[in-house]
């Protein structure tokens, strides 16, 4: 029986509550890595980087993507969303626990795969980190992929604020890496009873739902993503272990501040990739090519609005960011810092829904990658050593521009694009102009504050900046007209209290 669901929300109503829900769980795990650079010693903080990022390669690449399917078939084919959802907690739970018992079995594979035996006596935990985790990340993809906005707000929030609770009571009791594996097991554990509850409660005998061809449709529409998916998760992860393996724990940490991914910056990406993907599945599917590029045009935008000023705000006050975040102890971060910068807005475009959609496009975009992830391959066995931690992130930022490059020549030609199609683009050339023209206001209060203390520096610097790029982007005419209306409404709710205030 097909689970009911109301008629789906605007995107702009989808994002506006992702983005809000997920920009919050930001701030709420803001205080996290504080906690953990004066709770650990810096070879501790490297080691508790490694294994995460084993948790976080293994609870990625495993699924291979299939949770994703639900993105695509749930918008598709309502009488089959009890399957659906079977499949996919069927499949995570399947690869999880069959790593969690290699890792049992042959707890050598951290040492083989990090160069150390530092994390072979966590091995048994880190099993059930990969196993929970892997099965809990469903519950990140099944209420937006079902456009259920008010559950994915709650989700978001409530995952975020749990597992930083969590943490930070484990680094302040006990302050060790084992005490935060855990943490994440408990973690883990209460998303799964959080998942299983969900999906009883909106679909209905799902565990009754299995179907072979369902099952195989998923598989061969999410196979070919998931093994690209795979491979960008190598790709990405690959320098990672390469330093990891080549430099030892302490100089590990040096480097994942360094390659620091700004929480905001990925929630912001997240929730615009999570709620475009059924639309454009939707408009795929009408063959609506105008509405799809036009849609990517308007999240572009968005995306620059704050992408944009966080680029050029950090690289003028990186190093005072640097310092109050992880303390001065890890300034020699700044360097790798401002190259891996780049990435940031590089990733104003989101094609990722769009291949998605275009089914037909997800053995290009597996051929792209291979031959990205061969050339990263052929760059870190030439010598990782000569190239330094500053020249990996060079090309780590390198092949993540390539590879987005590389997906816009193709999907434009796909979908014929053409001079007026890229005209709608045209507007991001302005925002990039405010964002600059508040970032000569910034670097001037951060020249006349010199000597006051990376904290005065970074707070003052952060005001003198929001005020000018308001008023840049004001002068450049980049806001529209929901946005207006928008920001009247914010300002008139804001004097109504005021008034009643005086008139009492």
């Amino acid at each position: 029986m097909a689970a009911e669901r109301p008629a789906a929300p605007s995107l702009s109503t989808q994002a506006f509550w992702l983005l809000l829900a997920k920009t919050f769980g930001f701030a709420l795990t803001l205080g996290l890595p504080l906690v953990l650079v004066r709770s650990l010693s810096q070879a501790e903080f490297g080691l508790y980087k490694q294994a995460f990022l084993v948790v976080g390669t293994a609870m990625t690449v495993l699924p291979l993507g299939f949770g994703m399917s639900a993105f695509y078939f749930l918008p598709r084919d309502r009488e089959a969303h009890g399957a659906i959802v079977l499949h996919v907690l069927l499949v995570h739970t399947l690869v999880g626990g069959l790593a969690a018992l290699a890792l049992i079995a042959w707890p050598g594979l951290l040492t083989a795969v990090l160069g150390s035996d530092a994390l072979t006596p966590y091995s048994a935990e880190l099993a059930a980190v990969v196993l929970t985790w892997t099965v809990a990340s469903f519950l990140d993809i099944v209420a937006v992929a079902r456009q259920d906005v008010v559950a994915s707000t709650v989700f978001i929030i409530a995952s975020q604020a749990s597992k930083t609770a969590i943490f930070i009571v484990a680094a302040l009791a006990a302050g060790s890496v084992r005490a935060l594996i855990d943490a994440a097991i408990v973690q883990g554990v209460l998303q799964i009873a959080v998942l299983l509850a969900y999906m009883r409660a909106k679909f209905p005998g799902f565990w009754r739902g299995f179907d072979w061809q369902t099952l195989r449709t998923q598989a061969s529409y999410a196979l070919p993503l998931g093994l690209s998916s795979l491979v960008l998760k190598f790709q990405s992860d690959l320098p990672h272990y390469v330093v990891g393996h080549a430099f030892g724990a302490a100089e590990y940490a040096i480097f994942t501040v360094g390659v620091f991914n700004l929480p905001l910056i990925g929630l912001l990406r997240e929730s615009v990739g999570s709620v475009m993907l059924p639309r454009v599945s939707r408009l795929e599917q009408e063959q609506d090519r105008q509405q799809i590029v036009g849609l990517v045009a308007r999240v572009a935008r968005k995306l620059a609005l704050f992408y944009f000023p966080i680029y050029v705000f950090l690289m003028i006050v990186g190093r005072e960011f640097i310092s109050v975040l992880f303390t001065p102890l890890y300034l020699a971060s700044w360097p790798l810092f401002a190259v891996y910068l780049l990435v940031i807005p590089a990733g104003v475009i989101v094609l990722d829904p769009i291949t998605r959609a275009y089914a037909e496009q997800r053995f290009f975009l597996l051929k792209l990658r291979l031959i990205l992830f061969a050339i990263t391959i052929a760059i870190f066995a030439a010598g990782a050593a000569r190239l330094g931690l500053l020249g990996t992130v060079a090309v780590m930022v390198a092949v993540q521009v390539a590879g987005t490059l590389g997906a816009g020549i193709r999907l434009s030609r796909v979908m014929e694009l053409g001079a007026k199609d890229f005209r709608q683009f045209a507007v991001l050339g302005r925002i990039a102009g405010a964002a600059l023209a508040a970032g000569v206001v910034c670097a001037a209060a951060r020249f006349a504050l010199l000597g006051s203390g990376p904290f005065v520096v970074l707070a003052v610097g952060g005001i003198a900046y929001a005020a000018a790029y308001a008023a840049a982007i004001v002068v450049a005419g980049v806001l529209d007209a929901g946005e207006w209306s928008l920001l009247r409404g914010l300002l008139r709710r804001q004097r109504t209290p005021a008034r009643r205030n005086v008139a009492c």
